[in-house]
C-alpha cells in the first residue's frame, strides 16, 4: 500500500485533536494505531485468560493468539524457527537476558566485548556490570572524522584482542546513523565472536532479516514499533539458546520441580517465567500487521523526505548545529548557541511540539561530542512537513526569547 498520509493519520485517534500540535518524539515512544488498541481491548473484554495453563475456551483462545503473535514476529524478522523468538518486557530486558543468560555462563575474566560509542545505556550498563562481576574487558569503537563508526579501529580490535562478543546498535538514537551491520557481523564471525544487535531504533525504519544479517541475538521493544509498552523481543539463534541458562526462573519456565532440583522447559518458555505480557504480545503482532501494510521502500522514501526537509529548514538557522553526519534515519539531534536544550524543549512544549532534551541515555556519546546534552526531534510514518514547520517556529521563538 502506498503511503496516504491523510488515511494513515486516521488510524490514530490521538491525531484527532483540533489544535495544532506536533509529536516529534517517536524515538522515545511511537504513537499506537487504533487497530492495536482495539485488539488489546478485545483480549481484555472477550477472552482474558492466562496462557498455557488450562483447557477452557478462553485459555485456548488466549494461548492461540499469544503464540500466533510469536509467529508474526518470527516472520517479521525472518527467524528460521519460531522458538528463536523470546518475549520480554522491553529491549533493555532482552539485552540483560543475553548478559545474564548467555555471557555470564560463556565468558571469563580477560575475555573482550566490543561496544560502540553510539550505544544506548541499555547496551552499556549490563556489560559494565558484567565487567564488575567477572572481569571482562570492554573495547570501544569511536567515531571517525566523517561521523560514522571507525571501521579501521573496529578491525584492529577484532584482530588484536580476545573478543568473545560484539554488542552493537543498528541505529543511533542520537545521531540517526545506521551502522554497517553486515560488515560488522561478518568480521566478528570470521573471528568466532557472536553478535548482539540492539535494534530498538532500527526496527521501525528498516527491514530486518536476522538470517541475512547472521546475528546471534537481536533485541527490540514494541513501543518504538507502533506497539504497546511492556513488551520486548529477543531473537536468539538456536545454537546460542543451547549455550544459555535461565536468568529469571519460576512458574511457566519449568517442566519439573523437586525439593533439590528443577528441570527447565524447552525454549522459549525457559526464558519466559511467570505470566507473560499477553495483551502486549497480541498488540505488538497487530502493530506489525499495521506496518506490513506498507512497503519498506515507501516507508524509507517518505521518512527520508521528512529528514531532508527538517535538515534543510534547520540549516537556515545560523545558531543551530546539527550533530553527526548527514546520513540520518529517524531522528536529528541539535544544539543552539547559548541556549540550554531543556529551555528549547520547554518552549516547544508550550507550543504543543514534543521533542526530547537531555543526553537521551547516551552519556558516553555526548561526552565524546564535547556536550552535556542536546535536543532531538524524531519522526515516524504519521509525521508531516507541517510538524517540522511547527518545530522551526518553536526554535525561532526560543532564540528570540533567550537572545534578549
Amino acid at each position: 500500500m502506498k503511503i496516504d498520509l491523510i488515511n494513515l493519520r486516521e488510524s490514530f485517534s490521538i491525531f484527532e485533536k483540533e489544535k495544532s500540535s506536533a509529536y516529534l518524539d517517536s524515538a522515545a515512544t511511537a504513537q499506537v494505531p487504533d487497530s492495536v488498541i482495539n485488539k488489546m481491548e478485545e483480549y481484555y473484554k472477550y477472552y482474558c485468560s492466562n496462557v498455557h495453563r488450562g483447557v477452557n475456551l478462553q485459555n485456548e483462545k488466549s494461548t492461540n493468539e499469544f503464540e500466533t503473535a510469536r509467529n508474526v514476529i518470527q516472520s517479521f524478522v525472518d527467524a528460521k524457527y519460531v522458538s528463536e523468538i523470546v518475549f520480554t518486557k522491553n529491549c533493555t530486558e532482552s539485552i540483560n537476558l543475553v548478559a545474564n543468560g548467555w555471557a555470564k555462563h560463556n565468558l571469563k575474566a580477560g575475555d573482550g566485548i566490543v561496544l560502540s560509542i553510539l550505544e544506548h545505556h541499555s547496551n552499556i550498563v549490563p556489560w559494565l556490570q558484567l565487567k564488575k562481576e567477572i572481569g571482562i574487558n570492554l573495547h570501544w569503537i569511536d567515531l571517525s572524522e566523517d561521523g560514522q563508526l571507525d571501521m579501521n579501529q573496529y578491525e584492529k580490535i577484532i584482530e588484536e584482542e580476545n573478543i568473545k562478543l560484539v554488542a552493537i546498535t543498528g541505529q543511533s538514537n542520537v545521531l540517526g546513523i545506521q551502522t554497517d551491520l553486515i560488515n560488522i557481523i561478518a568480521k566478528a564471525k570470521a573471528k568466532g565472536a557472536p553478535v548482539l544487535v540492539d535494534a530498538a531504533q532500527l526496527i521501525a525504519h528498516k527491514q530486518v532479516n536476522v538470517q541475512k544479517l547472521d546475528c546471534d541475538f537481536l533485541a527490540f521493544s514494541g513501543h518504538k514499533l507502533y506497539g504497546p509498552t511492556g513488551i520486548g523481543v529477543l531473537y536468539v539463534k538456536r545454537e546460542r539458546q543451547e549455550e544459555m541458562q535461565p536468568w529469571i526462573t519460576g512458574g511457566g519456565s519449568v517442566l519439573e520441580v523437586h525439593r533439590d532440583k528443577f528441570i527447565p522447559s524447552e525454549t522459549p518458555s525457559m526464558f519466559e517465567a511467570g505470566t507473560p505480557p499477553i495483551a502486549e504480545a497480541i498488540g505488538l503482532a497487530e502493530s506489525i500487521k499495521w506496518i506490513n501494510m506498507y512497503e519498506w521502500k515507501d516507508i524509507q522514501e517518505y521518512e527520508s523526505s521528512l529528514i531532508s526537509y527538517a535538515t534543510e529548514e534547520m540549516n537556515k538557522i545560523s545558531s543551530l548545529k546539527i550533530l553527526g553526519s548527514n546520513n540520518k534515519h529517524g531522528c536529528i539531534s541539535f544544539i543552539l548557541d547559548g541556549i540550554h536544550p531543556h529551555d528549547v524543549a520547554d518552549i516547544a512544549g508550550e507550543m504543543d511540539v514534543s521533542i526530547r532534551a537531555g543526553n537521551h541515555c547516551a552519556m558516553p556519546l555526548h561526552t565524546a561530542l564535547g556536550i552535556p546534552a542536546s535536543n532531538r526531534m524524531s519522526i515516524a510514518l504519521y509525521n508531516k512537513k507541517e510538524d517540522i514547520d511547527l518545530l522551526i517556529k518553536a526554535i525561532n521563538k526560543a532564540i528570540t526569547i533567550f537572545s534578549k
